[in-house]
């Protein structure tokens, strides 16, 4: 269902940029479960570039029972831009939700100024796709902008106003980050260094995925690909607690 949508990012990203592998540790790069059912596939694939750290995306494909897109977008430590981050799942063709936003480091007036308000156009262009949904298990105040993308919907709007949407984003943030001038003080950058590990950390303590990941492919997997790929900069709990 989501394939279009990789196939896309895939296009903007290799004619943009000077693409380079990032190694994706051993075992992690695609599984396939033999539990249940449903038999389910996650393939995953990881770059870098000059301008970026680390691109990353993922695609589950469980046949009609799911599909899911997801990928995080890490700007370089000498730029402070927010992380792109998409997260697209589809449950038997019924259920759908739908996340794409900037996501912000910092939550300062003129930081949200600078990037997040550009935002409020194609916020406003898609009113179906802004349903100011609850957040089970985020706070929607850290990490997420005020216009980001966020909804349940059908799975003829994923094709046609969700991936119109996407596209936007994408050119958008493409644009932004063309835009952007490097920092050159070491304590911005290190503050930069630091907002992006604290956003791995965070993520990766309340990822509602890891579930998802655990139900499909066992837990010891599960986790291995939630601290070493996903969010390789932030420390398993039972590791932070221990110490």
């Amino acid at each position: 269902m989501y394939k279009p949508f990789l196939e896309f990012l895939e296009k903007e990203l290799f004619q943009r940029f000077d693409l380079q592998s990032r190694v994706i540790p051993p075992g992690l790069e695609v599984k396939v479960s033999d539990r249940g059912k449903n038999p389910a596939t996650i393939r995953s694939w990881c770059y870098q570039c000059q301008e970026l750290r680390k691109i990353r995306y993922t695609y589950i494909d469980a046949g009609e029972s799911a599909q899911i897109f997801n990928s995080v977008i890490y700007p370089n430590y000498y730029y402070d831009l927010p992380l792109l981050g998409i997260d697209f799942l589809s449950f038997g063709k019924i259920k759908n939700l739908i996340v794409l936003d900037f996501q912000p480091l910092f939550q300062d007036e003129a930081y949200q100024k600078k990037y997040i308000e550009p935002l409020k156009s194609l916020h406003y262009k898609y009113p179906e796709l802004a349903q100011n949904l609850e957040m089970k298990f985020y706070d929607a105040n850290q990490y997420f902008s005020k216009y980001l993308l966020f909804a349940k919907t059908t799975t003829e709007i994923v094709t046609t106003q969700v991936f119109r949407a996407y596209q936007d984003y994408l050119n958008l943030y493409w644009e932004i980050l063309n835009q952007a001038q490097p920092l050159t003080d070491i304590e911005d950058i290190q503050r930069i260094v630091k907002a992006q590990k604290d956003y791995d950390q965070y993520s990766a303590d309340r990822d509602p995925a890891s579930g998802l990941f655990s139900s499909y492919f066992g837990h010891e997997w599960a986790e291995r690909f939630l601290y070493e790929f996903l969010f390789e900069d932030a420390i398993p709990l039972a590791v932070s607690t221990s110490k």
